[in-house]
């Protein structure tokens, strides 16, 4: 059958618009992370489903607040929907595009892998609820699994089973978080207290402040190894100075049933601490303080008030210090402030090798620090609860759903999925 000319061109046209149409499909997803996204916490969760069902994803730092590019797939899409996070459908030539701009010497931008779906765990008691802690509230709501662990875990020497580990706000110097004055005839109080001299019998130890310095050696030994520590509010400064009392005793009768050292001060080995130095111990049982490290009282000396209480991010270069700009992925630079048992850090009181990615100027704290110890990484971060300003005992849980782009979480799930990039020299 003879074709005429006219239905050739529109075969010629269709199977053209065919073409166009397939060159154009679709080959990637972009999630923004700047102020454009609707549910910032939620984009962490969906990263790390991706990565748990083996999907390499991309996180581009510094573009768009910290955008994550996965390959299009409808599992993944679908995922996004259910969970109410903004996306885009990017082409082959679009994704060009970003790639070029980002590898620009003269942009500070970069690109790096997120291969593996770390696996979390948590040290806190068993009897602890999600919204008793920042960071299992987060992990909670964006739908990221955790395994939770405790004393005996560690004393027997399960942490090497994961990659990433939280302390829940914990004092691991045996001195019952210096709640003595406030609350010793609460009923929780003294249940606590009973449990971890029950834990401490049964682990072998004398004394609570024994196991807790056992535990704490245990995880700074895990850091040593390859792992990834990550620890808010009291569970920075306590757990530092335990390491610092590995050869004093600083608790005082009350809490342990004998004197504490006379020259505690003088015999504290601030070499053995991750973070501090130079710091003073707060001796009086009766004070809700463990040392001169934390920056709250200095709020009150100065009268700083909730609106003037802020925090910024250090910028950093993203081709050459790649690991502090994961760890400060964020849609805005200034963040505001949150207090707790140790709501931030006294700068004289942190080691020079430490390095600061986030200070309040007005007060000359550093809220958010970062360090190296041997195949490892910690990293502290002061306060309680980024959206709520002075969180006390008892307080109503936050409700996220409230907050699904909160800066200051956003810090903490920055961290859940930094152990998953490929790993990258140092530029040098």
């Amino acid at each position: 059958m003879k074709i005429s000319p006219k239905k050739k061109l529109l075969f010629y046209l269709f199977f053209i618009g065919i073409n166009l149409n397939n060159f154009s499909y679709a080959s990637s997803i972009l999630v923004p992370m700047d102020n454009s996204q609707s549910n910032h916490l939620k984009a962490y969760g969906v990263s790390y489903w991706a990565l748990e069902n083996g999907v390499t994803i991309e996180w581009l730092l510094n573009y768009k607040g910290g955008a994550f590019l996965y390959p299009h797939i409808k599992t993944l899409e679908e995922e996004l929907i259910i969970r109410g996070v903004k996306y885009t459908i990017l082409a082959n030539g679009q994704v060009n595009a970003i790639r070029s701009e980002i590898g620009n010497p003269e942009i500070n931008m970069e690109i790096t892998q997120l291969e593996k779906a770390p696996k979390i765990a948590v040290y806190t008691p068993s009897g602890k609820q999600p919204w008793d802690d920042a960071v299992t509230l987060v992990l909670e709501y964006a739908e990221i699994p955790y395994e939770k662990i405790y004393d005996s875990s560690i004393v027997i020497g399960l942490l090497p089973k994961y990659d990433w580990l939280h302390l829940h706000h914990e004092d691991f110097t045996g001195q019952y978080g210096k709640f003595y004055a406030a609350f010793r005839n609460y009923p929780w109080y003294k249940e606590q207290v009973a449990m971890a001299e029950a834990n401490a019998t049964k682990l072998g130890f004398n004394k609570v402040s024994e196991m807790k310095l056992a535990v704490a050696q245990n995880i700074k030994n895990f850091v040593i190894g390859g792992g990834f520590l990550f620890t808010m509010c009291s569970g920075t400064d306590s757990y530092d100075i335990a390491l610092a009392a590995h050869k004093t005793d600083i608790c005082e009768h009350i809490f342990d049933g004998d004197p504490s050292s006379q020259n505690a001060q003088q015999e504290l080995d601030y070499n053995n601490g991750l973070a501090f130095e130079k710091y003073q111990l707060e001796r009086n049982p009766m004070v809700y303080e463990y040392s001169s490290i934390d920056g709250t009282q200095i709020r009150r000396s100065k009268r700083i008030v909730e609106k003037m209480d802020n925090f910024s991010l250090f910028d950093f270069s993203a081709k050459w210090d790649i690991v502090p700009t994961m760890l400060t992925q964020c849609h805005t630079n200034t963040i505001k402030g949150f207090m707790g048992q140790t709501t931030d850090f006294v700068k004289s009181t942190i080691k020079t090798n430490v390095l600061i990615m986030g200070e309040n100027k007005l007060l000359n704290t550093a809220r958010y620090i970062h360090g190296e110890l041997g195949q490892g990484t910690w990293t502290y971060y002061g306060g309680h609860d980024p959206e709520d300003y002075e969180h006390r005992v008892g307080d109503p849980p936050t409700d996220l759903n409230l907050h699904p782009n909160s800066p200051g979480y956003r810090l903490i799930l920055n961290n859940i999925l930094f152990p998953a990039a490929k790993k990258k020299k140092r530029k040098t």
